[in-house]
């Protein structure tokens, strides 16, 4: 019994670890298409757009430090998404949940697209993903 558990842990890593890649260079390229012209391309808040912006930029790599090593993850979703009014560093930060559904209402001017919803949400959490994989 105990073979068998290993010998199927092992084929399911094996089945998930491509959909896990894949799902890091969703996030990270999400985060450099989104994220990266203020917070910067290794996350430490100094983007090409951080120094006009209003509020400080913060660095996105110590989220996990400021909260005794635990990644706030729904926190981050809920600052990326801002639709819930939740504005973790200021006016400026974008709604990203709300842009991103309007790059899909606008895409599909029918407005047929039943799975809007579910397409931004897996956005915003394959960025937060990629948050957490960079925290130091």
């Amino acid at each position: 019994m105990k073979h068998f558990n290993r010998a199927a842990t092992f084929a399911l890593i094996s089945l998930l670890y491509p959909a896990v890649t894949l799902a890091d260079e969703i996030g990270k390229a999400e985060y450099m298409n989104t994220c990266a012209t203020c917070h910067g391309e290794g996350a430490a808040g100094d983007g090409p757009l951080a120094e006009l912006m209003t509020v400080p930029v913060p660095p996105l790599t110590g989220l996990s430090a400021a909260n005794d090593g635990a990644f706030p993850m729904l926190e981050v979703i809920q600052t990326i998404d801002g639709r819930s009014g939740t504005r973790g560093h200021g006016y400026p930060m974008p709604i990203w949940g709300a842009r991103f559904r309007s790059e899909i209402s606008d895409a599909d001017s029918a407005g047929i697209n039943y799975g809007t919803e579910t397409i931004v949400r897996a956005r915003m959490l394959s960025l937060a993903l990629y948050l957490e994989s960079i925290q130091q």
